[in-house]
């Protein structure tokens, strides 16, 4: 087989001592998918913020500038991929995008992967978990620099200031997403009705190309996977990280990309899953602790998922 030229990811996300989001999550799929990732830790905690006492330092703007610095006097600041998620601070999120933009600068084939964390939906109500300043941060700054975004369906709306009901309103609103910049656009969960009934979430994917005559062709799928009944951490970091890999992978085909992400997903939750009921052990609810997923354990099922969701074309 032909050496394929290394791929560097540059991915700025949260770090835990303990347990699996942010980078934490990120690297070790992209490494098992041989991606080499360096990774500037935006905060390192104890554990993450969902357990009942959490500890830790959290990385400034200056800070991460200082960081990048050191990689430009060395000139190692070549990356084919830039990876972000959970970010609380606007002044750390507007140097991301001047970091992206200099590395475009440096490879204008670069693919900046932004997971816009801002909120979600609890029982059908939206609400921001970061300062409500960072959304026109992210609209008009991140995702104009954007190439894939990974929203739920509540972030979609944010950033559109537009509600979805139907699918028809969901594809609208990722057209307008594409109109912003990104040229995929993947709702990562939605409280639409599923086709399968009720046990099922959708998520949806939209992929613009160029064609080389200038035309535009749309390629829109989408997929449902069954829903698991406990509250995880880490999923979003885990899910961008794929499609990243898988996207790479397939470029001119997000239908394959999707599947095999939403695939290993599944994989990944079922098996966190099961082993956290067997710790919590009969009638008990696993906590924190026992619900961090089983990353290690699915190795094989991130490298080479068995496809067990497929995607709709639409």
């Amino acid at each position: 087989m032909e050496q394929e030229r290394e791929c560097r990811v540059l991915s700025i996300q949260s770090h835990v001592v303990r347990g699996y989001v942010g980078n934490k999550a990120a690297t070790f799929p992209l490494q098992v998918l041989g991606f080499e990732v360096d990774t500037v830790n935006s905060v390192q905690f104890s554990n993450h913020t969902g357990y009942a006492h959490w500890k830790g330092q959290v990385l400034n703007s200056d800070e991460l500038h200082e960081l990048y610095d050191g990689l430009k006097l060395n000139e190692v600041n070549r990356y084919d991929y830039v990876l972000t998620g959970y970010t609380r601070d606007t002044s750390f999120l507007a140097m991301v995008v001047d970091i992206v933009q200099e590395l475009k600068q440096q490879n204008s084939n670069l693919v900046y992967v932004c997971d816009p964390v801002m909120g979600d939906k609890w029982n059908g109500e939206g609400s921001m978990y970061v300062p409500k300043d960072l959304l026109p941060v992210y609209r008009d700054k991140v995702v104009p620099v954007a190439d894939i975004i990974t929203p739920n369906q509540f972030e979609a709306e944010l950033l559109t200031g537009r509600k979805i009901h139907t699918e028809k309103d969901a594809l609208e609103v990722m057209d307008m997403l594409h109109a912003m910049g990104p040229e995929t656009v993947v709702i990562t969960s939605s409280d639409l009705q599923a086709p399968l009934g009720n046990d099922y979430l959708i998520a949806l994917g939209s992929h613009r190309k160029t064609k080389a005559d200038g035309t535009k062709m749309t390629q829109r799928i989408r997929m449902e996977s069954p829903k698991v009944d406990a509250v995880f951490v880490g999923t979003g970091d885990l899910f961008a990280a794929m499609l990243l890999a898988w996207t790479h992978k397939h470029p001119n085909n997000l239908k394959v990309a999707c599947e095999k992400t939403v695939s290993a997903m599944q994989h990944v939750l079922q098996r966190t899953i099961k082993s956290a009921k067997a710790q919590a052990g009969e009638g008990n609810k696993p906590n924190s602790a026992q619900l961090e997923l089983r990353m290690v354990q699915s190795k094989k099922d991130i490298e080479n998922p068995e496809i067990i969701v497929k995607a709709t074309v639409l």
